[in-house]
């Protein structure tokens, strides 16, 4: 069953779409700031925490496709009040949770920007360290993910290759854990991708946030 999630809220409706902003793995909806100012003007910008981080529920159960039933009510009724598609623009989980949104619910996406999102492959469980004192997360929910991430889906690559919205996929260069050949993957499976390189690591809008939204920006501009 979904949940509520937590939004943080910029700007005010305008002539652009809205734009709905995913986080990754144990961050919140407040790592978009900068992001969400530089893409502010004429839009509405919407920040989620996801299930087991920030403000939202902690319901213990974080499977990918509860994730993504979490994020389709966000989208559902940005969509219904502002009579048009949402851009989406997600980071590391945050974009497989937003795949699995574009996939089953082609009619609420209009663009999506994928972080340093590789198509997930097999890998070599390495258990993660726990922070020490209190998280703005569930670590039940790192747990979790990571596990999926680990051993995934086999039906993910038909899953990405149903995502019909014009995709951004951009990779944070050889300093990103993420193999490139697995980032370019996504940009070859969805139906409409393009691929961008920007030498920031795995948090390109943490490290680069100037030109990470300039190129977003830029790519949600074009035309329809």
């Amino acid at each position: 069953m979904a949940v509520a999630l937590f939004t943080r809220c910029w700007g005010e409706p305008g002539a652009l779409p809205p734009v709905l902003l995913v986080h990754a793995t144990g961050d919140t909806s407040a790592d978009w700031a900068e992001v969400a100012a530089g893409l502010v003007e004429n839009r509405l910008v919407v920040a989620v925490d996801l299930r087991g981080h920030g403000a939202s529920p902690r319901p213990g159960g974080y499977a990918l496709t509860e994730l993504a039933d979490d994020l389709e009510v966000v989208a559902a009724a940005l969509a219904a009040e502002h009579g048009r598609p949402v851009d989406v623009v997600a980071h590391s989980l945050g974009g497989l949770v937003s795949c699995l949104l574009a996939s089953r619910r082609p009619d609420l996406v209009r663009r999506l920007v994928l972080e340093d999102v590789p198509v997930p492959h097999r890998r070599e469980p390495l258990a993660p360290t726990r922070p020490e004192g209190d998280l703005a997360f569930d670590w039940d929910a790192v747990l979790q993910v990571r596990a999926q991430v680990d051993d995934p889906d086999p039906r993910w690559p038909r899953v990405i290759a149903s995502v019909t919205a014009p995709t951004l996929v951009v990779w944070g260069g050889p300093a990103s854990p993420m193999p490139r050949e697995h980032v370019a993957q996504m940009a070859e499976t969805v139906a409409d991708g393009r691929l961008v390189r920007i030498d920031a690591g795995h948090l390109v809008h943490a490290h680069q946030p100037a030109t990470f939204t300039a190129v977003v920006r830029g790519f949600l501009a074009l035309p329809d």
